[in-house]
């Protein structure tokens, strides 16, 4: 009787882990979730996002932070878009190659991802890796963003994204999870 015992606590154990790790990684393939947040709405999704697919975080920082008025980092976002702007960042990736998904997400400045965005692009070889981005927004939705990335990142498989309401984000569970769940990712990326 004891010896039954103990087998059945074992096939139940190996279950439950087997269990725990398919939920934790439901792309079967190892995730990063980038991000750049002004206001912390695009952190928030990010971290949805993290504890849904078990990936890993990075955020991404400008050396010199944006201001808190909204004016004036508008009008600054529209001269470093006019002049392609590279901020230098705090921190860097050690590892990108390690990792298949790369989620990247952003606020929506003037219709595609904000310049910090663009320089973590530029520091990284994203060549050959499934990015999935997504964004928050005050009624743009993803804007030319999308396009934007696979111009930046040829040698990468771009999906579509998910774009989320800034004022929604802290009620997006549900959206954030169903989306994730019907990413149809690629096998094998170009």
């Amino acid at each position: 009787m004891k010896t039954k015992s103990i087998i059945q606590m074992a096939v139940i154990m190996m279950f439950t882990a087997g269990c725990a790790q398919a939920s934790s990684d439901p792309l079967g393939k190892k995730a990063l979730v980038v991000y750049f947040s002004h206001s912390g709405n695009t952190r928030e999704i990010a971290n949805q996002i993290k504890e849904i697919t078990g990936g890993d975080i990075f955020e991404i920082v400008p050396i010199a932070p944006y201001t808190g008025d909204y004016d004036t980092v508008v009008e600054q976002a529209k001269r470093e878009l006019a002049s392609g702007h590279l901020p230098a960042l705090k921190g860097r990736v050690t590892n990108i190659g390690q990792y298949d998904v790369v989620f990247i997400g952003y606020p929506n400045w003037w219709a595609t991802y904000p310049r910090p965005v663009a320089a973590f692009i530029s520091e990284n070889d994203l060549s050959g890796k499934i990015i999935v981005p997504f964004c928050t927004h005050e009624g743009s939705a993803m804007g030319r963003s999308v396009d934007d990335l696979r111009k930046a990142v040829p040698r990468a498989t771009v999906m579509e994204g998910l774009p989320i309401r800034g004022n929604s984000v802290k009620g997006a569970r549900a959206q954030v999870t169903k989306w994730i769940n019907g990413l149809n990712i690629p096998a094998k990326s170009r």
